[in-house]
């Protein structure tokens, strides 16, 4: 890294003493720009031949993720390497947040500019600083992608070329096929739009290892079915697949990664649209479980999806499953936009999931499995109905609705997550986003280390 560009990295109380020890010159330059290491200011130092012998960087402290994940995108293209005259870092974590503030959703316009690039001395942990960012891009990649260039089928695609990469298994059942293979939830969900829904499914690893199963929300694009969105509820629902995007991504890291697991991945994928043959708020619909579903709700319908999937996932008894599904508006009332909600049926499983999203900064919020609010359920003509009159707890007993789907006996943890930023943030561009998954991938690491 002889070559590369340094990154010093200093809090407002360490300028001081750098600049005591650095050239009269530096010490001029960086009075001249005003520089006083603040968070998210950088400071371009020049050498005597007109390029940049260094860049001061104004941080909070080494551990943050996002650290440096700002400059990709505003310092000059080139190579940059840290420095270890300024702030200690964390060199895998911020080098993973430079890489994160690295991306660009380049399909259908070219990218900005050239970002900078980070040489940091990551030695054993580079390949796998390497994968989580690649299972992020590969997550906000699906999400950023319009409906009609992410369908059922384009989801599809996405999901065989993993399993012919990994040589792993793969198989879908589409359109009345799922109803031959008893998914009828399913189904029912996708049955309105030219698009035929179907399940995905990719069966990887040895089968003596335990086996984790993997499920993802595929629901890409909802317009609320007969029960429609207003217009500004439904203007992002592409992203409305953001739970099969966090599952496909994280099947890929797993299988990369070559973890001692038995991988069985679902992704539902249907499009919730409108026409003739919709399916109707009050009509009971059959569940692959044999539990019969009353349709308070069309636009409640992920979870109707996952119930089918859930219960396939259950019967070969795996070690866990794991969901993750775009489900709830309810979550982001009570969460806010960063924070999934986590629900989980095995505490310790849960508990750990929690501990580790602190760790490596990709935070989870546990939330309660409050049984009383069943009775939210209730149908007075099916087994439980999909959604119901009251307008509280709605994370809750649409998570209450899922574990109907779990048997008891079976870890099960489930991601209620926004998948989307809203706005551009240092590490964190405006679009499709992954919360979660490099939480969920440390957990199945420890959980299953090689």
């Amino acid at each position: 890294m002889s070559d590369a560009i340094r990154l010093v990295a200093l809090t407002t109380n360490d300028l001081d003493a750098y600049l005591a020890t650095a050239p009269e010159r530096t010490r001029r330059w960086v009075a001249s720009q005003s520089f006083k290491a603040l968070p998210l200011t950088h400071c371009l130092v020049p050498n005597d031949d007109g390029g940049i012998a260094e860049v001061l960087v104004g941080v909070l402290n080494g551990q943050d993720l996002n650290t440096l994940a700002h400059l990709p995108l505003l310092l000059p293209p080139g190579d940059y390497g840290l420095c270890e005259r300024g702030l200690p870092l964390d060199a895998a974590r911020v080098a993973l947040g430079f890489a994160l503030g690295s991306y660009q959703f380049d399909r259908y316009k070219k990218p900005r500019r050239e970002p900078a690039k980070l040489l940091a001395p990551l030695g054993q942990y580079l390949d796998e600083v390497a994968a989580l960012a690649r299972a992020t891009a590969r997550t906000r990649d699906l999400v950023n992608t319009p409906t009609e260039d992410m369908g059922p089928a384009e989801l599809g695609d996405a999901t065989r070329a993993i399993g012919a990469r990994f040589g792993a298994q793969y198989r879908e059942w589409i359109g009345n096929e799922l109803l031959d293979a008893n998914f009828p939830a399913i189904h029912a969900v996708g049955r309105a739009s030219h698009r035929a829904p179907r399940l995905l499914e990719v069966l990887a690893g040895d089968p003596a290892h335990p086996e984790v199963a993997i499920v993802g929300k595929g629901v890409c694009f909802d317009t609320g079915g007969l029960d429609i969105k207003p217009p500004d509820g439904m203007r992002h629902m592409k992203k409305d697949m953001g739970g099969a995007a966090h599952a496909i991504a994280l099947a890929e890291l797993l299988l990369e990664r070559r973890l001692p697991i038995r991988l069985r991945l679902l992704v539902p994928a249907v499009e919730n649209a409108i026409s003739a043959n919709a399916y109707r708020p009050g009509e009971v619909i059959r569940t692959r479980a044999g539990l019969s579903v009353e349709i308070d709700n069309t636009d409640a319908e992920g979870r109707v999806i996952l119930c089918d999937a859930l219960t396939y996932a259950a019967e070969s008894k795996p070690a866990l499953i794991v969901d993750f599904a775009t489900l709830t508006g309810a979550a982001r009332v009570a969460l806010g936009p960063d924070l999934p909600a986590l629900f989980g049926n095995d505490d310790a499983w849960r508990d750990q999931l929690v501990a580790i999203g602190r760790e490596v900064q990709d935070p989870l919020w546990p939330m309660p499995l409050w049984q009383p609010y069943l009775s939210m359920l209730e149908s007075g003509i099916a087994d439980l109905a999909n959604a119901g009159p009251s307008k509280h707890a709605g994370a809750i007993t649409a998570a209450l609705y899922l574990q109907r789907f779990v048997p008891p006996a079976t870890p099960w943890l489930h991601l209620d997550t926004y998948a989307w930023n809203d706005s551009d943030r240092p590490g964190r561009p405006r679009g499709g986003e992954a919360m979660g998954l490099r939480a969920v991938y440390e957990l199945l690491k420890r959980r299953f280390p090689g």
